[in-house]
């Protein structure tokens, strides 16, 4: 029964050619359109790809400190004040309460837009992102938009752990989470899934696992060890240090999954 119902499943193709040069991006990926969030953070090596796809680049609070320190050190044969010019989110966001006031004054006269909400402790600075993205996307645009998210992940847990969080809480928007050795997006067991593996960049180790409660019919192709609708859960058996086997992988469940693949260091 649960097979039948994933086999009438519209189907979601992943491809991660925000990780390749635009002229290089495959034409399955023209459709889409890519924001970036920057996290306070260590930015990986390869942020200024992401922000050449991005035509929405949003700084959360002390994320500015990591373009404005981080991206000079990308690039070290050129001028560090010429570096700070071109890098330029388009806005700056959360409760301030990270961002160093010489970093924030240079922006602000740069033209970035600063949205203090100091007075909401609610939500974290990334769920903030997250819905300032949603309300400046027209309802037609949403389901091709993408949101790339760095310095998600590493430092403290509950950091992390809030990170993946917004997954679940923004099920339905497309958003990756970014670092140095890794990606990670959710799954919705509203749709197939199939993911075009970028072989230069990705892999080969992965993961899939449910966070948000059991999957009790898991089934892919394209791994060394594939599901055939098995059961996933914590404290008994979740999908970890996978490899990926072909260049498309499949995924059906009757549950959110996290997905997760290793990314290939870079010179």
């Amino acid at each position: 029964m649960t097979w039948r119902v994933v086999q009438s499943m519209k189907v979601m193709k992943h491809a991660a050619t925000f990780l390749l040069p635009p002229s290089h991006a495959s034409s399955a990926d023209v459709s889409m359109t890519y924001a970036l969030v920057v996290l306070n953070q260590h930015i990986p090596k390869f942020t200024p790809l992401l922000w050449s796809h991005a035509k929405l680049k949003i700084c959360a609070d002390g994320g500015a400190n990591q373009i404005f320190d981080g991206m000079p050190k990308l690039f070290p044969h050129q001028s560090p004040l010429d570096i700070q010019h071109r890098y330029v989110p388009n806005v700056i966001k959360g409760d301030m309460d990270s961002i160093r006031s010489e970093v924030r004054k240079f922006y602000s006269d740069m033209g970035s837009k600063i949205v203090d909400n100091a007075d909401n402790q609610d939500t974290t600075d990334l769920h903030k992102c997250i819905s300032f993205i949603r309300e400046q996307t027209a309802n037609s645009e949403q389901s091709s938009l993408c949101t790339l998210v760095t310095g998600a992940l590493g430092g403290r847990f509950d950091h992390e752990a809030a990170n993946l969080n917004i997954l679940y809480v923004f099920s339905d928007m497309r958003i990756i989470l970014l670092s140095e050795d890794c990606l990670i997006q959710l799954l919705p067991k509203t749709h197939k899934h199939e993911i075009q593996i970028q072989p230069s960049i990705q892999g080969p180790h992965c993961g899939l696992f449910p966070i948000g409660g059991p999957s009790f019919g898991t089934s892919t192709t394209g791994l060394n060890w594939d599901l055939n609708n098995s059961e996933m859960r914590f404290g008994s058996m979740i999908s970890t240090s996978n490899i990926v086997r072909e260049e498309k992988i499949t995924v059906h469940s009757d549950a959110d999954l996290l997905w997760t693949i290793s990314l290939k260091s870079r010179n």
